[in-house]
């Protein structure tokens, strides 16, 4: 077999199908905010603007990847009665790492979504992949769960902070994008208005994809 051929398998074998439904499926089938309805609080109360926004998605992209990685690196090790206290210690050490290099790098941000950060410890995602995918499978495929996982969330709370700051305050990270004129919607400031909208994007994508719940 030459060199070629086995390198091709190898990386078939690396982006499989079955490896690609892992970081598809959560951006829209199996979205873990539109369908799982997870990580709705953070959704609510950062997505004022799209600065913090963008902070929080990155921040909670890190904790998931890295905690479905250690924990997978670790789930033959870990003993089933104390696996949530070991999950929530990883989870809490990446979380005071992204605290801290927002406090020195991104002060002023940090004040806005510091105590978000610190209730990723909490997040409903983050346990989730753990418990459901990180305790059960390899590490690269735990990445792959976590990249998947965090880019389903991060893309609908950017829509839905995008829409709250144009509408709410005409600008977009910041900057005035509407005309003076444009009067600020009041209620895409307020959490109501990002229930709104949330609401408005699981309707449009249930209906898209004709998801039904089941009894």
């Amino acid at each position: 077999m030459s060199t070629e051929t086995v390198a091709a398998k190898k990386s078939e074998a690396l982006f499989s199908k079955r490896r690609k439904a892992i970081v598809t499926d959560p951006l829209d089938d199996d979205n873990p905010v539109t369908v799982q309805v997870l990580g709705i609080c953070s959704a609510l109360a950062v997505t004022s603007k799209l600065e913090p926004t963008l902070v929080m998605a990155i921040a909670v992209t890190f904790v998931v990847i890295f905690s479905n990685l250690i924990v997978s690196l670790l789930r033959n090790a870990i003993p089933q009665r104390i696996r949530i206290i070991v999950q929530l210690g990883i989870v809490a050490s990446l979380v005071i790492i992204v605290d801290q290099v927002l406090k020195a790098y991104l002060y002023d941000v940090s004040k806005v979504v510091g105590v978000y950060v610190g209730l990723i410890i909490t997040n409903c995602i983050v346990m989730g992949r753990l418990e459901a995918f990180a305790m059960a499978n390899k590490p690269y495929d735990s990445i792959l769960d976590g990249l998947g996982s965090s880019f389903g969330y991060a893309w609908v709370i950017l829509v839905v902070a995008f829409f709250r700051e144009l509408l709410g305050s005409g600008t977009l990270f910041d900057i005035r994008v509407l005309p003076e004129a444009y009067v600020n919607n009041g209620l895409m400031t307020s959490p109501v208005g990002a229930f709104i909208l949330i609401g408005l994007i699981i309707w449009v994508q249930r209906w898209r994809n004709g998801y039904v719940e089941e009894a």
